[in-house]
């Protein structure tokens, strides 16, 4: 059985406890899409704890995490983050990276960050993590995936040509120092061998986990109103949200997901710029938001406020 669980919302929504719930009997959790730009917050014996890489069924023995082909991950938040779970106790042992995962590299915050400041008051309120940047390489061909750290000579000349590229941009259009490429090589083999023992082709992985009938968790980030397509576009995040995008990911056939849980909460809430109609801006949200601590969890930014948003939510549904 494959079950999707999604945001109906702008995220925020509560799926990591609900993915977190699902996980007690599953086979498989996968985190199909996005980076560490969001957080998935789960509360249980090892105490609260946000996930920002690892997919929300860490916590459970026995149960596969899969970081999926259509995901993207920073090294150094990957390990900072294994570390982080390892020190409470739990074993991190039971995930999976995609060999087709692209990775962030830190000029790709980098970009981020110079773009925002280019935009000033028309800036679209990054979380900062290089997620545009990478998404859009990703689809340009200039990127690193995964599965390129277990072959360090042509790691190393893919590398090469893409600072390359990324210089002409950062020196021609923001006007600012090259990358030298020793300085970012040196910072990919610090966390390479970290790595490496958790690359994988997942595809065989799918493929048994279905042949046995297993319990396979699809677990996205953000909610439907930050889809690239579909959302309040360009307030939105760099990849699709929707349990659709799941099919080609992961991938699996479309007939094969059974089931969809679409996650709400009684009121709304929002990170970053946009429109955002139904927002509080007195006394009252400020007593929701210290009442629910509802701060991101990946840049301690005060959420905004607002009622229930039945038209937005039901956007969400369809």
């Amino acid at each position: 059985m494959i079950s999707a669980v999604v945001g109906l919302n702008w995220g925020d929504e509560g799926k990591g406890r609900m993915v977190d719930y699902f996980a007690s009997k599953a086979n498989c959790v996968i985190r199909y899409q996005g980076g560490d730009n969001a957080g998935h917050t789960i509360v249980n014996e090892y105490g609260k704890i946000a996930l920002h890489n690892f997919p929300s069924g860490i916590c459970y023995k026995g149960v596969t995490n899969i970081i999926g082909p259509g995901s993207v991950i920073n090294p150094e938040s990957f390990v900072k983050e294994m570390e982080h779970l390892r020190s409470k106790g739990i074993d991190t042992g039971n995930i999976l990276i995609s060999d087709r995962a692209v990775l962030i590299l830190p000029f790709h915050i980098t970009l981020e960050r110079l773009e925002e400041q280019r935009l000033k008051d028309k800036k679209y309120g990054s979380t900062m993590s290089g997620i545009a940047p990478v998404y859009s390489q990703k689809y340009l061909k200039k990127c690193i995936q995964a599965g390129e750290l277990l072959y360090p000579e042509y790691l190393k000349d893919h590398l090469e040509s893409i600072i390359q590229y990324n210089n002409l941009i950062l020196e021609k259009v923001y006007d600012t120092q090259p990358l030298i490429f020793d300085e970012v090589y040196s910072w990919l083999a610090e966390y390479c061998d970290r790595l490496k023992p958790y690359i994988a082709d997942i595809q065989p992985v799918m493929e048994g986990l279905m042949q046995e009938n297993g319990n396979i968790i699809l677990e996205a980030q953000l909610g439907a109103l930050r889809d690239i397509t579909h959302g309040i576009y360009p307030y939105t995040t760099s990849s699709s949200t929707l349990s659709g995008y799941a099919c080609t990911s992961i991938p699996v056939p479309p007939a094969a997901i059974t089931g969809i849980t679409g996650v709400t909460k009684a009121y709304s809430t929002c990170v970053g710029e946009g429109p955002f109609v139904t927002e509080i801006k007195d006394t009252l949200a400020d007593g929701i938001r210290q009442k629910a601590n509802e701060f991101g969890a990946k840049t301690g930014r005060p959420r905004r406020i607002g009622y229930f948003d039945a038209v937005a939510t039901r956007y969400g549904c369809r």
